[in-house]
């Protein structure tokens, strides 16, 4: 069990220093490789309803535990040439799942061109980042967009990869990395066809559902985390169990919605998606304005609520090291 601790440890430095290294082969690169040819595939031979759901029901499973057993296999390979390694190896595995460094990077190369009063560059730097249109987006939308962004990847991209790194470590023979990716791929997953609108109508349900369900438990706990962290739990809990139910995610209007009620400003609004308009709940009370401040100070409850969880998991460690 020591070895799990400095996984997570160099796993969090690593991500914290570095992120990902521009250039670098990733495991979601290949995830992305995978599900993108199956697609094709799929929308090639599969042409009705139930065995679109069938092979999107095969993909799901086969990526989320493939990506578990290769992973594992390459960290037992490594462990054969040397312990020391195989540490090395998990760790580097395991920061690649992690996202803090990469959110809080997309929100600064957003709001530098926004700060600096370029509007044009902000909204095109924006589009790489969000779904939504962002050609005529005036500059509270924009900050709107990168506060949403990065609040609902707080739960799917930092938080709820740490919850399976935690779990994983402590199950024997599995280890932190192999749940970790296994995750990441239900992640990658429902990002790239768990859409309701086709071509991923039957194709993606499966791992729409399979994310929501994985993203569940995790999503409340950050959720009751960050009402601590904030002081006021209640007073957020009050605010979620108002206004996140509203949302028709299960939990990215949980994760939006706590740092709204935190931050004491109001997400949600109207968005537009290929010249269409979509209504999205509003989450939080518009008491302030969404600033750069603001984002900042989402970032920083992102980065206590996961330092928290990783001292507590290695607290425990420590207390029971033989579990």
């Amino acid at each position: 069990m020591t070895n799990n601790i400095y996984i997570l440890i160099v796993a969090a430095i690593l991500d914290y220093l570095i992120g990902d290294p521009w250039g670098w082969l990733h495991p979601v690169q290949v995830m992305g490789w995978v599900i993108s040819h199956f697609s094709q595939l799929s929308g090639k031979y599969c042409h009705h309803s139930l065995t679109q759901r069938i092979a999107g029901i095969f993909l799901g499973i086969i990526l989320v535990i493939g990506s578990a057993v290769v992973s594992w296999l390459i960290i037992q390979s490594a462990r054969w040439l040397h312990p020391v390694f195989a540490i090395a190896v998990e760790s580097i595995m395991l920061a690649s799942c992690f996202a803090g460094r990469s959110l809080r990077t997309a929100a600064v190369t957003v709001l530098k061109p926004l700060t600096a009063g370029n509007l044009i560059e902000a909204r095109d730097t924006l589009s790489n980042y969000v779904g939504r249109d962002t050609k005529n987006l005036s500059e509270p939308e924009i900050l709107r967009a990168i506060l949403e962004t990065v609040t609902e990847n707080a739960t799917d991209g930092v938080m709820a990869v740490l919850f399976y790194a935690i779990v994983g470590a402590f199950i024997p023979f599995v280890g932190a990395a192999p749940l970790a990716l296994a995750y990441k791929a239900s992640s990658t997953l429902d990002s790239m066809v768990g859409y309701r609108e086709a071509p991923y109508t039957y194709l993606g349900w499966f791992s729409a559902r399979l994310e929501d369900y994985l993203t569940w438990l995790p999503c409340r706990l950050t959720v009751i985390t960050l009402a601590l962290l904030s002081g006021k739990p209640l007073h957020v809990w009050r605010i979620c169990r108002r206004d996140a139910v509203t949302d028709p995610s299960p939990n990215s209007g949980w994760s939006e919605c706590a740092y709204a009620a935190i931050l004491g400003v109001q997400m949600g609004g109207t968005n537009w998606y290929r010249g269409v308009a979509k209504e999205k709940p509003l989450l939080g009370d518009d008491i302030y304005p969404i600033t750069p401040q603001s984002i900042e100070s989402a970032l920083q409850l992102t980065r206590y609520c996961f330092l928290l969880w990783l001292g507590v998991a290695i607290a425990i460690f420590l207390i029971h090291p033989n579990r």
